[in-house]
């Protein structure tokens, strides 16, 4: 049975570059790291880095809850991230984004009304 998200990975280019975007971006330092894997906690959930292979969109986009979707689309872009969706509904209130990281990866930041806002710490 499928219990809920507990992990994103991104490939990355150069782990050591990307554990400091990816530090400043979502404002939390990892709590693992060797040189295979970067681990982040993330709002009750984990955000992993790995040295291998392709970055870019070509995998599915993880959505991260945020309280302003445009808001935290400025402040990723002003870290080097670039928009690839500017913030805008999609209905009932729901607003979502699409970033690319430094690499490529897609980030999703989106804010759902109907979603518990009670964050897993």
């Amino acid at each position: 049975m499928i219990s809920g998200l507990r992990t994103v990975c991104y490939p990355v280019r150069d782990l050591a570059v990307a554990k400091r975007w990816y530090a400043a971006a979502f404002e939390v330092e990892p709590y693992f790291e060797e040189p295979f894997y970067v681990g982040f906690t993330v709002g009750g959930f984990e955000l992993g880095l790995i040295p291998d292979g392709t970055p870019g969109p070509q995998g599915a986009t993880a959505y991260w809850g945020v309280a302003d979707v445009a808001a935290e689309s400025q402040r990723l872009v002003a870290l080097g991230a670039k928009v690839v969706e500017a913030a805008h509904e999609v209905g009932g209130g729901i607003i979502v984004a699409t970033l690319a990281d430094p690499d490529g990866n897609h980030i999703g930041l989106i804010f759902n009304p109907f979603f518990n806002r009670e964050v897993v710490q």
